[in-house]
């Protein structure tokens, strides 16, 4: 991708991950033989859940519609960021009928085959196979995304505030230079390459692109197919192995006993510096709800607050990583 300055000017970060791009994001790891070691835990996790639920069935239709291959329908994924699921299946239930057939065309293409019969009524859009389609993802969504949101939200709290400073010193580049430190990944002379399934160059013809960080993509970042939509660039946001272990806090872990649920959970994940908006943001708490509980672990010496610039920035202190750990006797 290259940018002209008034592009850089126009770059703008998803407040947070997208409900429908995490859906199909993760449907894709689910259909690897092999998940990544961050994800292999919750890849067995999330099976079992799905089998709990009986929802087996329905996750191998969504499967079929959203393949792990260079290709799947941009319809399911027509977020830049938007938290709210209920927003994001109106519009894949709004999509156009040319579109849906055009798209799902594209997907059986390379097969030799037309679409198939099961997918017809959808690619007619049916009201009801869309609806069926809906219930689909929201039910998929609730099983294997909803319950790691926290961690996800975190994750995404943290890289906006890696960019936000960058930003400062770099200016509006800094958004982009900060993915030079992705494996694969450069940013130089305003030019970003990035390792991709096939070689493509991304055109943005003056239009605002947005950075969406993605919790479920793996190394390479994903662009829609249609460069007629608004362009988006879904980057990873590269969880630790270990991340799942850690999101295991509940509440009759020692440290939730001793200090509370949601001050414990706060402590969890400052894995990395974080404002208080970041906090309030990945809890979902007001901001003044984060500021308070930050206030008391703050003056029970489990985190530090140190201002750079205009910020305060949070960091969990080594009393705070023991008591959560349950280390102290």
């Amino acid at each position: 991708m290259e940018f002209t300055h008034q592009e850089l000017a126009r770059l703008r970060l998803a407040p947070d991950v997208d409900p429908l791009w995490e859906t199909a994001l993760s449907l894709h790891l689910l259909q690897r033989r092999q998940a990544p070691l961050a994800f292999g835990t919750w890849r067995r996790e999330a099976i079992a859940a799905l089998r709990r639920t009986g929802l087996v069935a329905a996750t191998r239709a969504l499967m079929r519609l959203c393949p792990d291959r260079s290709y799947f329908p941009d319809f399911l994924t027509p977020g830049r960021g938007d938290s709210d699921l209920d927003t994001a299946l109106e519009r894949v239930l709004s999509t156009p009928r040319n579109r849906l057939r055009a798209e799902l065309a594209r997907l059986y293409a390379p097969t030799g085959r037309p679409v198939p019969a099961t997918l017809r009524p959808l690619a007619d859009g049916c009201p009801r196979a869309l609806g069926r389609l809906g219930s689909a993802l929201r039910a998929y969504h609730r099983v294997a995304v909803e319950p790691y949101l926290g961690a996800m939200r975190a994750q995404a709290a943290a890289d906006r505030t890696a960019r936000a400073e960058a930003v400062l010193t770099h200016g509006a580049e800094g958004l982009l230079i900060v993915h030079g430190e992705l494996p694969g990944w450069r940013y130089r002379e305003r030019e970003l390459r990035a390792p991709y399934p096939i070689e493509r160059g991304l055109a943005l013809r003056g239009r605002t692109l947005t950075l969406v960080p993605a919790f479920f993509c793996v190394r390479s970042p994903i662009a829609l197919a249609d460069e007629e939509l608004p362009p988006v660039l879904v980057h990873p946001l590269s969880p630790a192995p270990g991340w799942l272990e850690r999101r295991h806090l509940g509440g009759d872990a020692p440290a939730a006993q001793l200090i509370g649920a949601s001050r414990a959970e706060l402590l969890r994940i400052l894995d990395r510096p974080m404002t208080t908006m970041d906090l309030a943001a990945a809890l979902r708490l007001a901001p003044s709800t984060a500021s308070r509980h930050a206030t008391v672990l703050r003056e029970a010496g489990l985190l530090l607050s140190q201002r750079q610039g205009v910020r305060v920035l949070h960091h969990r202190t080594r009393l705070g990583r023991a008591v959560l750990e349950g280390a102290l006797r």
